[in-house]
């Protein structure tokens, strides 16, 4: 605020809780003009500052935000069937801190971070284990220096070009059910064989058993999908909707991209794509990019080769509504191809992972508390080889996962609310180096897998 007071509009918000608290004792000494009231207003500015949460200083704006994803996932694996309270990892509870500073008219510096909170993982639990993951992740902690002339440069652990680049969606149907990224939704069920047992042989689920995440590019995450890691990364000025992307970071990994948003006769229009490499492993636990499938920490014969990685990927993804009808259509896309594969295994090895995403929907305000969204989506995902042995079974050498939903979700615009409930089936095989049994390769048929989510996230 300018003016001969320079008084931020946070303090005058204080200044004026403390007037309505004092109206009593002031109206006492109306007739005293001479007494001493903005000393009595200024002690209790001070007063209600130390028992409010406050920014460090008052050139740089506090924003806290965030919002709490919790369900309850039904499932049945075709011999058991149970029921767990999860948080939704589609978009996981989450709380962040975030603002920014003007320097002068063209320039202005920001901050992000931003923290998830899981009381158990609707991607990792398993038959045996309701839980799956808890505990804290650092999503973002990243500064920016922001230009209306020259861009964005951002420094920290965040997102470069790819993410999200494959789960466009101007429905808002991610942020409970995401059309591309199939892992978050049940993932770390253990498929059975059509004996009951999984895939090691057993009834209870161990690490050797191959579950429905790993059947997408091994660890669940999405073939054509950046990361959050370490970065240096470079954003355009927005030019008739489109934004430019570039990063580097991790130790040798890089990304380029390109996104638009826009409206047009009527439709609201939204779409991305890019491309990355990467060839650096990381070590246990650290994030250097995004995931190459095989790397020398994987298998320490890949060391043979002289590298640690060598990947590379494509994302896409695009999203359009005609805005008067409410119907919608998103259509996603990525492939990556692991040359160590190849390296290590021969050159007939295949070594693309790759998968295809539809969700088509209808979203009006047929109720007054917000818009209900209807939708189905549809995923196809064509595993290559991985460098994982599996009890029993060994190596995997290709895989298919085909996924059915039907979802509704209804925002509650009053609490900034959605309500939600999704039904999934889950249809998948696997090609492994011991399918057969005896060291003979052979296809592994799974049993179907339904599943039901419903839950609430609300927003703060």
């Amino acid at each position: 605020m300018t003016g001969g007071f320079g008084m931020s509009a946070g303090r005058l918000s204080l200044l004026a809780a403390a007037s309505l608290t004092l109206l009593g004792s002031v109206s006492a000494q109306a007739a005293d003009l001479g007494g001493d009231c903005c000393a009595d207003l200024e002690e209790r500015i001070a007063e209600l500052e130390a028992t409010t949460a406050r920014k460090g200083n008052r050139k740089v704006k506090l924003e806290v935000s965030g919002h709490v994803n919790e369900a309850v996932l039904y499932w049945d694996d075709g011999f058991e069937d149970n029921a767990y309270v999860v948080t939704n990892d589609a978009a996981r509870t989450r709380f962040r801190f975030k603002g920014d500073a003007k320097i002068n008219n063209d320039f202005k510096a920001g901050y992000l971070l931003e923290v998830g909170v899981r009381s158990a993982n609707s991607k990792r639990s398993t038959q045996d284990d309701p839980i799956g993951e808890v505990g804290f992740d650092v999503r973002h902690s990243v500064w920016y220096l922001d230009s209306k002339t020259f861009g964005r440069v951002w420094v920290g652990l965040t997102g470069g070009a790819a993410e999200g680049v494959t789960e466009i969606n101007v429905a808002g149907t991610g942020d409970v059910a995401k059309y591309s990224d199939a892992e978050d939704m049940g993932g770390g069920l253990a498929l059975r064989l059509a004996n009951g047992t999984f895939s090691s042989g057993g009834t209870t689920v161990t690490g050797g058993d191959i579950t429905i995440r790993r059947l997408i590019r091994d660890s669940g995450n999405q073939a054509g999908e950046g990361r959050r890691y370490n970065m240096v990364r470079y954003d355009t000025p927005e030019i008739a909707g489109f934004v430019g992307t570039a990063n580097w970071g991790g130790d040798d990994a890089w990304e380029i991209g390109l996104r638009y948003k826009g409206e047009f006769a009527g439709f609201k229009m939204a779409a991305g794509m890019a491309y990355g490499e990467n060839s650096e492993a990381p070590a246990t636990g650290v994030v250097v990019g995004f995931e190459c499938v095989a790397n020398r920490t994987t298998n320490a014969n890949i060391a043979g080769t002289g590298k640690d990685a060598d990947c590379n990927q494509f994302g896409a993804s695009g999203s359009i509504m005609q805005e008067a009808t409410g119907l919608y259509v998103n259509a996603a896309y990525g492939v990556l191809e692991d040359e160590l594969l190849k390296d290590r295994f021969g050159a007939g090895t295949e070594d693309k992972h790759e998968f295809y995403a539809l969700e088509a929907g209808l979203q009006q305000k047929w109720f007054p508390i917000g818009k209900t969204t209807i939708f189905g989506q549809y995923y196809v995902a064509d595993g290559g080889a991985t460098d994982r042995n599996y009890t029993t079974v060994g190596r995997m050498m290709s895989s298919e996962l085909d996924i059915y939903s039907l979802g509704i979700m209804q925002n509650i615009d009053a609490a900034a609310m959605h309500v939600y409930a999704m039904y999934r089936h889950v249809e998948a095989e696997a090609t492994t180096t011991d399918g057969g049994g005896a060291g003979v390769a052979g296809t592994l048929q799974f049993e179907d897998v339904d599943m039901f989510m419903t839950g609430a996230m609300i927003k703060f």
